[in-house]
């Protein structure tokens, strides 16, 4: 093993075992992304159809006057995505600390990040 090879095992296993827990979470769930096939939250542009997957932070229901939404926040790692399903008042299976894939066209407003009505599926566990 070449020194350089070793000093970068080195360096990333010291920086793991001196890393908060958020941050060692957040790294597996890129390198879970990563492995999925999918797109970071960080690199994902406005207009584009996109899969991200990650684990759900918060989920709420709004009640509005015109359609009744519920939101959830997926965090993969390098950001976080609203998943905004419409007419929706609660679905079987989301609910916070789940991990799932999501897919549909990604929106920016005011610097929010929001996929809406997207096509996802849950995670085993």
């Amino acid at each position: 093993m070449t020194e350089t090879r070793a000093g970068g095992w080195f360096a990333r296993t010291l920086q793991r075992l001196t890393a908060d827990d958020h941050t060692i979470d957040a790294e597996r769930l890129r390198e879970g992304a990563v492995s999925a096939g999918c797109e970071p939250v960080s690199a994902c542009r406005k207009g584009e159809v996109v899969t991200v997957t990650g684990r759900l932070k918060s989920v709420v229901y709004t009640p509005r006057e015109t359609v009744p939404t519920l939101e959830a926040e997926l965090f993969d790692g390098s950001g976080s995505v609203t998943l905004v399903w419409l007419g929706r008042r609660r679905i079987p299976g989301i609910e916070p600390g789940r991990t799932l894939t999501a897919r549909g066209r990604f929106a920016a407003f005011d610097s929010r990040k929001v996929i809406y009505n997207p096509r996802y599926e849950l995670s085993a566990g």
